[in-house]
Parts: structure tokens; sequence; C-alpha cells
């Protein structure tokens, strides 16, 4: 092989083992970090779960999710017969938001609490942020009052987003009473 070969070939090879030796270090990374991160997530969820619904004391029995309807990721029966806890998805302004939101048995929402959101800060974020009044404006509505909440000034999108996920989650938990 002349010169001119091996001074493209070799860089060629140099670069082709460093991506190999980085690539191995990020799948092994990863595989480390894999169940920690998903225990962190279900600690979080636990945790949300409790606080939108705190009468049920922590103890939770999924339910099917064949039964939700669009916008309803999960749900969760009380297991002392308190309510339901519904994990919602919304398309804000800036994307999709994720909510939590606790049914009482009496069919009234019980508290929400955003887990995460991409709207923009200081206008749609008053919508979704947990340290905003809004989400408790909704604190003991019902399937027939919640929309009669006034949306925020100049976060129409988002605050009909959040009333959607609501909706939603209403639509869950009249499936869950009728299934059961």
């Amino acid at each position: 092989m002349n010169s001119t070969a091996k001074e493209i070939v070799k860089p060629i090879v140099v670069l082709t083992c460093i991506c190999l030796v980085v690539t191995a270090l990020l799948a092994y990374v990863n595989m480390v970090t894999q169940p920690i991160i998903k225990a962190a997530e279900e600690k979080a969820a636990t945790e949300a779960r409790a606080e939108v619904l705190p009468e049920a004391n922590g103890s939770f029995t999924e339910i099917d999710a064949q039964l939700l309807p669009e916008g309803v990721t999960e749900a969760f029966e009380a297991d002392n017969g308190s309510g339901y806890v519904f994990s919602l998805v919304t398309k804000g302004y800036g994307g999709d938001a994720k909510l939590i939101c606790g049914i009482n048995s009496n069919g009234e929402i019980n508290a929400c609490k955003t887990l995460s959101h991409g709207e923009t800060s200081g206008i749609g974020s008053r919508v979704f942020d947990n340290s905003e009044p809004f989400k408790d404006n909704f604190t003991g509505k019902t399937a027939d009052t919640y929309e009669q909440v006034d949306g925020i000034t100049g976060a129409t999108i988002s605050s009909t987003a959040y009333k959607k996920a609501l909706g939603s989650a209403f639509d869950a938990y009249e499936a869950v009473k009728e299934a059961k």
C-alpha cells in the first residue's frame, strides 16, 4: 500500500474505532440507567396520584386501558373506593401537556396537577403551572360544570386544551363507572 492510501485509510479506521467505543459506552450507560430512570418515573407517578386523590391513602389499582377514551393514557381506581385518577395528554399551543386528575366518588374533580408542558413562558404556561391558581378553579367541578371556568386571557388555546383534557377525564370516569 502506498503512503497516500495509508493517509486516507488510517483516519477512517481510527474514527471507526472511536465511534464503536463511544457507541458501546453509550449503550452500557443506557442499560445501567434505564431501570433507575424508570423507578424514578414510577415513584413520581405514585406521588402524583396520592397528591390528586389523598383520600385513597396511596393505594390504587390500574384499570384496563381498553376502556379509556382518547387523551387518557392511564387510569387508576382507589382501592378504598374514594375515586379515580387519570393520566391525561392534551395538545396545547406549545405542544403536548401531561396532566394527572383525581375525580372523587361523587364525580367531582378533587385536584389536578401538571406533570409536563411546553407552553410559552408567562402566557400559556399560566394555565399549566402548578403554582398558578387556574387549576384550583376546577376543584369541586363536575362533568356538567367544569366548562364554566373562565380561561386565561391571551391563553385561549392553552385554556381550551386544559378543559379538553378534563373532558377526557370525565369521559373516562363515566366509562370505568359503567364497566363496573
